[in-house]
């Protein structure tokens, strides 16, 4: 079934990416799009699984707003809107981002997305009772404490407890998925205690345990563009052959259609 807007008789003319290596080589600087935000990922994977996954006027979630970047491709590309995040000076920044703007069908609020009350408040508040593509991003553990909050993802340190409360997201998240409509999980892998935490392949195993979805594709992503991963001979290369690791140069896109 087909739920998106290309026009598959000129499909040689497309410029969405199928391929499961995708290297980009730079992120997209326009419009309202700002590195300012540590971890925000680039502009080019919103815009690629929005204009693959819906249509114009679909409405897309997101549990993790962070600092707009879905929201600037929403606007751009005419879809419905609507993210949460638990960080407020995160959520004054988006606002403020948009106040110049004359797109209004987004809605952007702080909530802790374990909480499936304030989760069910704001969609009621919204008048919405589905969506059709979802989008997780959520932090790297605590690579990055973006706040104090101990409901935020980046304040576990233990894979466990992290892994148990983001099931708690993507069921408080999946529930307002249309049946048969696509979600991506945006996720890296972390180092600690000296060696490799697959947190991507902990996420993506914890989807397919306890929710009734099918993995369509397993996207492997980089950005040339990244400082520390520029040229052969940077300071990282000799701290990995000082050393006995490798250099982090990719995150995974998941992408899962819902069955439920």
């Amino acid at each position: 079934m087909k739920f998106n807007d290309l026009d598959l008789k000129n499909w040689k003319d497309t410029d969405i990416c199928v391929d499961s290596l995708q290297i980009y080589p730079n992120r997209d600087k326009s419009g309202k799009h700002k590195n300012i935000y540590h971890g925000n990922f680039i502009p080019q994977i919103p815009n690629q699984l929005i204009r693959r996954y819906t249509k114009s006027g679909e409405c897309v979630f997101e549990p993790f707003m962070g600092s707009g970047t879905t929201l600037f491709e929403c606007e751009n590309l005419n879809r419905k809107y609507m993210g949460f995040d638990i960080n407020q000076n995160i959520i004054n920044y988006v606002k403020s981002s948009m106040q110049s703007s004359k797109f209004s069908d987004y809605f952007i609020a702080k909530c802790n997305s374990m909480d499936l009350d304030s989760v069910n408040q704001n969609f009621i508040s919204q008048d919405i009772n589905s969506v059709q593509f979802v989008l997780m991003h959520p932090p790297y553990m605590d690579i990055v404490k973006f706040t104090d909050d101990q409901n935020d993802l980046s304040q576990c340190s233990d894979i466990n407890e992290f892994m148990a409360k983001f099931k708690i997201v993507c069921v408080n998240s999946l529930k307002f998925l249309d049946k048969n409509r696509y979600f991506a999980v945006v996720i890296g892998d972390v180092y600690k205690n000296s060696e490799v935490l697959p947190l991507g392949f902990y996420c993506m195993d914890m989807i397919k345990q306890n929710f009734k979805v099918k993995l369509k594709g397993i996207v492997v992503k980089n950005i040339e563009g990244n400082r520390g991963k520029l040229g052969s001979g940077g300071i990282w290369t000799y701290r990995a052959l000082n050393s006995d690791y490798y250099i982090f140069k990719h995150e995974y896109i998941l992408v899962f259609k819902k069955e439920f």
